[in-house]
């Protein structure tokens, strides 16, 4: 690995991973499993949920499989990270959260069989049953904000590559 590049995705990934892990021990150490904690009651909470499964919880109980896509992934983007913006800060930075996001999760795997998830927004219906977004942790939220920022770069990549192609183009003589 040469330049500032990679040294700052692998900077970003490694603080990411370092928040993700001492967010989730001081879950670990604070709840018990299944435990919560209302923090605005009706529509946030700190829970501690175990997931063996990925997203939404598909693929439930599919922990070490998910471990070894995770492992995949984390290779796959190591080896074409040349193809994802990072002559650009910005594509970095993506990489970054997505590298440190998904080690995260992977360490969770590898350690718990299950990735710990604390972060939970709900709504309470008339009914008193929840209406809620599922569960997440800071390393989830990293690969989302990553993956977004990638999205958001190649379409600002189009943009301009599709403006120059307008500009380039001879004007059409009548």
């Amino acid at each position: 690995m040469n330049g500032s590049p990679n040294r700052r995705i692998i900077l970003i990934a490694l603080a990411v991973l370092g928040l993700d892990q001492a967010t989730k021990l001081l879950v670990l150490r604070l709840l018990g499993p299944t435990q919560e904690s209302v923090v605005v009651d009706g529509f946030f909470k700190f829970v501690h949920w175990g997931n063996t499964g990925a997203a939404w919880s598909l693929f439930r109980d599919q922990n070490d499989l998910l471990a070894i896509v995770s492992i995949l992934a984390l290779l796959g983007l190591f080896l074409w990270r040349r193809h994802f913006h990072i002559q650009n800060v910005l594509g970095q930075i993506s990489l970054g959260l997505i590298f440190g996001g998904i080690a995260g999760n992977l360490m969770d795997r590898l350690r718990y069989h299950q990735v710990i998830d604390f972060l939970r927004f709900y709504l309470n219906r008339r009914s008193g049953e929840e209406l809620g977004f599922p569960a997440f942790n800071m390393a989830d939220s990293a690969i989302c904000i990553g993956v977004g920022l990638l999205i958001l770069i190649s379409w600002k990549q189009e943009q301009e590559n599709a403006s120059g192609r307008a500009a380039a183009k001879p004007a059409s003589v009548p």
